[in-house]
């Protein structure tokens, strides 16, 4: 990527102005967000796929768009290197990160060891260790339910199963593995909800996750690990095809005008 020019900082009263002009339409950023609203429009464009890997931007045309300073739109820059969706070149200039199949690979293998001990925990039921359980059984109401009372809407259903597996986790007790999978989901989030917007599989989770609710309430130890482990090989063999799918899509259909602020579209072979 060529290094782009950094021009020159901007007066104290200019970046003053800059920082409390917000983006048309948004009351976040009129509330004082802007390296949080930033940040949440930036990845949402990466999740659904208006970035595209190999997309290349800037600070200052971002924050042109945006209409604030750079300070927030490079906070913003940094927390999506950080998720590693975005890398950093010098004098300002960013490209979204290629997807990267192994990295996956090893987060969802990671993904699969802490809920099946979650899982295995749940159903021990250590009296030297007790759980309290009532928010796994909290999560009966919403997917032990026939089909016609089930979540239609992808995006809310996507929102529903990541709480599903970190109520899970949260309830096995054991907060240092809680922390570790909140980052983890929030960095497989990008594929994971796939899934849901353009995959078949609504009914078969509520139906997995049913069952493995089940066994976790008849302490069944051997069948939860399977069910969750199974459920997690699953999900993770249905993002790679859709990712990829995907991918080829949006390259094969998008337009010669990218996002305003994308200052060059790369295209690339998956």
């Amino acid at each position: 990527m060529k290094s782009v020019a950094a021009p020159p900082p901007p007066e104290p009263a200019a970046e003053s102005a800059a920082q409390s002009a917000a983006a048309p339409g948004d009351s976040e950023a009129r509330n004082g967000s802007l390296p949080e609203y930033v940040y949440a429009r930036l990845r949402e464009d990466i999740f659904d796929m208006r970035l595209l890997p190999g997309d290349q931007i800037t600070e200052t045309e971002i924050a042109a768009f945006f209409k604030v300073s750079r300070t927030p739109v490079r906070q913003a820059l940094q927390r999506l290197q950080g998720d590693g969706l975005m890398q950093g070149y010098v004098r300002g200039g960013w490209e979204v990160v290629p997807i990267d199949f192994k990295r996956f690979a090893d987060l969802y293998e990671m993904r699969k060891l802490i809920e099946t001990h979650a899982v295995r925990r749940l159903c021990a039921r250590d009296a030297a260790q007790p759980l309290d359980l009532s928010a796994v059984d909290a999560l009966r109401a919403t997917w032990c339910v026939p089909a016609a009372a089930r979540e239609p809407d992808g995006p809310r259903a996507a929102q529903l199963d990541e709480v599903f597996h970190q109520t899970l986790v949260r309830a096995a007790g054991n907060q240092e593995m809680a922390d570790t999978f909140d980052r983890l989901t929030d960095r497989i989030r990008i594929v994971r909800r796939l899934d849901f917007l353009y995959g078949d599989c609504l009914h078969s989770t509520y139906e997995e996750h049913a069952a493995i609710l089940d066994c976790i309430a008849a302490g069944d130890v051997d069948d939860a690990m399977r069910r969750m482990g199974e459920h997690i090989d699953g999900s993770h063999a249905e993002v790679n095809q859709i990712t990829l799918h995907r991918l080829h899509s949006a390259r094969a259909t998008s337009t010669t005008k990218p996002p305003a602020y994308v200052s060059v579209r790369v295209r690339r072979q998956f």
